[in-house]
């Protein structure tokens, strides 16, 4: 797989101190494939896991965090022919992931799904990690299904 047509992005997910999981539900987006985790694209030039920190603080409000863990490799995914996202027009053919576990340390009053602009989110709840691949959308199911494997240590 050639992975230069593909857009970089980072994945966070995070975990309440009894080992759910964050899953924010898409603005906007309809059900039942319409949660999913924090990502987001890599600034050039940007350190990975200050991308990470950067989105999980644009799409959540969440600051206190530790870092417990991250995939060592790109996961990747399509986009779906009829995607018309603006990534897709762009170019890419889809996205690879670097995915970071980390430990939330906050309270729950930090989070802000208003805290930027444009809210990527409009409800949130705590879940079980195992969920995942059936919340989101059909064509990164695969993907979450890696990041459930990698981080399954941690729930």
């Amino acid at each position: 797989m050639d992975l230069s047509l593909y857009r970089p992005n980072v994945g966070v997910v995070l975990f309440h101190k009894d080992g759910r999981v964050w899953y924010g539900r898409r603005a906007g987006a309809a059900p039942p494939h319409n949660w999913q985790f924090p990502q987001g694209g890599v600034d050039e030039g940007e350190d990975l896991y200050d991308a990470a920190r950067r989105e999980l603080v644009e799409e959540t409000g969440v600051r206190s965090t530790r870092l417990l863990g991250r995939t060592e490799e790109w996961v990747a995914y399509d986009f779906p022919p009829d995607h018309g996202g603006s990534k897709a027009v762009q170019g890419w053919k889809g996205q690879k992931q670097i995915w970071f576990a980390m430990a939330f340390e906050g309270r729950e009053s930090e989070i802000d799904l208003n805290h930027d602009a444009f809210a990527e989110f409009d409800a949130w709840r705590w879940g079980k990690l195992a969920d995942a691949p059936d919340l989101v959308v059909p064509f990164k199911r695969a993907a979450y299904e890696h990041v459930v494997r990698a981080f399954l240590k941690f729930s």
